[in-house]
């Protein structure tokens, strides 16, 4: 993977963890209901979850790319549109106060913290949607597919572990109330629906 590419898989990967979403409120609840230390079980659990999604996608397109690299191409394309789709409508949505997740006990054992995260991204009903619509982005086809799947994992894996860690666990007092007033909830409604326009835009050209 060239060095430019992965910058800009870096940078994708970034928005996507810090755009609030089930896996960030699990996170925000687990800081708060267990301890920041212990939120990160649930971290790893989403992080194992985000694995057997890409595997999934991974073992698709690989089929695909060695069957017709026309559909490759169509399929990456129309990814890049489905990423400004996502960019639109989550600019244009409204406001909604999401409620909190059950609380977990304090001495909840770091196994069930570990497979509520699990769930919570592995039930997720667009989470494989969205990864057929965002890692042709940055898959070339004459290369290596088990290289490129590694450090494409590898790369999503460590950024999402950082945010979700180090922000929305560390932060998670200020950024749920944050989040739970109209206006906060507008202003992060528009910033991301921005930024995911532009990177559908960006990646459409990126190849």
């Amino acid at each position: 993977m060239q060095f430019s590419l992965w910058l800009a898989l870096a940078g994708a990967g970034a928005l996507i963890s810090f755009t609030p979403g089930a896996g960030a409120i699990n996170t925000m609840s687990n800081s708060l209901n267990a301890g920041f230390r212990r939120s990160i079980w649930g971290i790893l659990g989403q992080q194992a979850a985000l694995v057997v999604h890409v595997l999934i996608v991974a073992l698709g397109v690989g089929v695909l790319v060695s069957g017709s690299p026309l559909a490759f191409n169509i399929i990456r394309y129309a990814g890049a549109a489905y990423l400004v789709y996502l960019g639109i409508r989550q600019f244009l949505s409204k406001p909604a106060v999401q409620e909190e997740q059950a609380a977990a006990s304090t001495f909840e054992p770091a196994a069930s913290i570990f497979r509520r995260g699990f769930w919570v991204n592995l039930l997720n009903p667009t989470a494989i949607v969205f990864f057929l619509a965002f890692t042709p982005q940055f898959i070339r086809p004459e290369e290596s597919l088990i290289t490129q799947y590694a450090i494409l994992t590898a790369t999503i894996v460590a950024i999402d572990i950082l945010v979700m860690w180090f922000f929305f666990a560390a932060a998670a007092r200020s950024f749920q109330r944050f989040t739970q007033t109209e206006r906060g909830q507008l202003v992060l409604s528009k910033v991301f629906g921005v930024l995911f326009v532009g990177v559908g835009i960006l990646l459409a050209f990126i190849h």
